[in-house]
């Protein structure tokens, strides 16, 4: 997948998908129950985002690029508060929906003082994202060089469809790359819609979880024999990710060291996407776009959330040796 860097369209990406609320709690004893009637003291409990909407969102346009939220938000104080952070990062929300009925998607994460955490999740809004939500936004994928969707294994309502939603995206000429979450999804439903992404980099253990296979090239080549032709990959974590971007065409991108001392992983794939996204949209080669997803992915971890340790364009890419 080689882009130029044409700015003929008004945004470079449009996010779709998984938008949440979270709320962040520490620290909270999870070794041992807290029991009820209790009051404990914690820190001062901070409210961001997360989701790939926000996370993606907002790495691509820290990293410079144009960007747009598409996804679903009930109409709460969880739902203004998505909206304000997007709006304060500069990311279009014109196509930020509210829906009438269900609540924003929100997880509240009980972080003990090691670090370790655990979740409170409610799916809310973006549950009701289905083929008629893609086609009624239609005009939002047209002004967009490329779409991003996610989280395929998170989006019910979506991936029954989700080869007619692709291709109703492709229909208004934007390009399309899709993101995993949750388990990953299932191969059965993915399939059909292998032949229309551009792009396509899971992590190691969703992919695992698709295909049953344990090689990240086995796992590319099954994807190539359901009819991928775009650009194809697998993140692991520490290990770096391997890309394929073309049939028997296979790159080693290296994990990059975290310019500061590590402060929370959450967000790191979704960072490593934003920085392939915007090297590629840029114009770079595949290697160093990938170069770039992984020096993305390393400013990341430097912060709490997913977004708090994002840097520039310039600052991110001086990682890169």
């Amino acid at each position: 997948m080689h882009e130029s860097t044409d700015h003929s369209r008004e945004n470079d990406c449009i996010v779709c998908g998984t938008c949440v609320a979270d709320i962040l709690v520490r620290p909270v004893p999870l070794s041992t129950p807290v029991g009820g009637g209790r009051l404990f003291h914690v820190d001062p409990i901070e409210a961001t985002t997360g989701g790939i909407v926000c996370n993606t969102g907002v790495a691509l346009r820290r990293l410079g690029m144009r960007v747009a939220a598409s996804s679903l938000v009930g109409g709460d104080l969880w739902g203004g508060l998505v909206r304000s952070r997007l709006d304060a990062e500069g990311i279009c929300t014109q196509a930020l929906d509210v829906h009438p009925t269900l609540a924003t998607s929100t997880t509240a994460a009980l972080i003990d003082p090691g670090g370790e955490r655990s979740f409170a999740h409610h799916v809310g809004a973006p549950r009701a994202i289905d083929l008629e939500f893609i086609r009624r936004q239609a005009k939002h994928f047209a002004r967009s060089r490329i779409a991003v969707v996610g989280y395929f294994g998170l989006l019910p309502g979506l991936e029954p469809v989700f080869a007619a939603a692709l291709g109703a995206i492709k229909a208004g000429g934007c390009r399309v790359a899709v993101e995993t979450g949750g388990s990953g999804g299932t191969l059965e439903q993915l399939a059909a819609a292998l032949p229309l992404i551009d792009m396509f980099v899971p992590s190691l253990d969703e992919a695992v979880h698709q295909t049953g296979l344990a090689d990240p090239r086995e796992i590319i080549g099954c994807y190539r024999g359901h009819g991928a032709q775009g650009l194809l990959g697998v993140k692991m974590g520490t290990r770096g990710a391997v890309l394929s971007p073309s049939p028997g065409e296979f790159l080693d991108i290296p994990c990059i060291a975290a310019p500061g001392p590590v402060a929370d992983t959450t967000g790191a794939g979704d960072s490593f996407l934003a920085g392939l996204l915007t090297g590629i949209l840029r114009g770079l080669t595949i290697r160093d776009a990938g170069l770039l997803g992984a020096a993305t992915a390393a400013c990341c971890v430097t912060g709490v959330g997913a977004t708090a340790g994002l840097r520039s364009y310039d600052e991110t890419s001086r990682l890169i040796t």
